[in-house]
């Protein structure tokens, strides 16, 4: 059995590791989204999901190579551990309130740990960020929810809305030609 110090080191090690790699030139623009570590039959369980800015996100290439990057950083340790590296999705997790800014404009699912309006599942247009609240566009009008009452929140990818935007713009170069 390891020592709780060694899993100590070795998820410190993780956690360094983890957030220098958007600053290695090989990483730019890579977000991490969130890190776990947690214990599993075979030892630590490492986790990090990454995104990158813009509509392409992270290709599970990208992911291979942060995986890598990782284990390679890792070989040093002796103890067990299994990780997972993983994309954010098109259903991205909102964790931070420059999340929120950033996805200003996307439908979005919100739940809370409180009922608001007597529900605790909310969806809607992000309009941002207002003080120490979110702020959703409803059909009821504009909804603020506190930050401190949010139990998850993620885009709702709406994968009709962008068949159909495809198609438009495919209708669009076919009409230019």
């Amino acid at each position: 059995m390891q020592s709780s110090s060694e899993s100590s080191a070795l998820t410190d090690a993780f956690e360094r590791i983890v957030h220098g790699l958007p600053h290695q030139r090989e990483f730019a623009g890579i977000e991490i989204v969130t890190t776990r570590v947690g214990r599993n039959r075979d030892g630590l369980a490492l986790g990090v999901m990454v995104d990158k800015p813009g509509k392409s996100g992270v290709d599970i290439v990208t992911c291979e190579r942060v995986a890598a990057r990782i284990n390679v950083a890792l070989e040093a340790f002796s103890e067990p551990y299994t990780l997972e590296v993983e994309s954010a999705g098109l259903n991205r997790p909102l964790f931070k309130p420059s999340d929120y800014e950033r996805f200003t404009g996307e439908n979005v699912r919100v739940v809370s740990t409180l009922a608001i309006h007597n529900a605790k599942t909310h969806r809607g247009k992000l309009a941002g960020v207002r003080g120490t609240n979110i702020i959703l566009e409803t059909a009821a009008g504009e909804l603020p929810i506190p930050l401190e009452v949010v139990k998850s929140a993620n885009v709702e990818f709406d994968i009709r809305a962008d068949l159909a935007r495809a198609k438009r713009t495919k209708n669009e170069q076919k009409e230019t030609r």
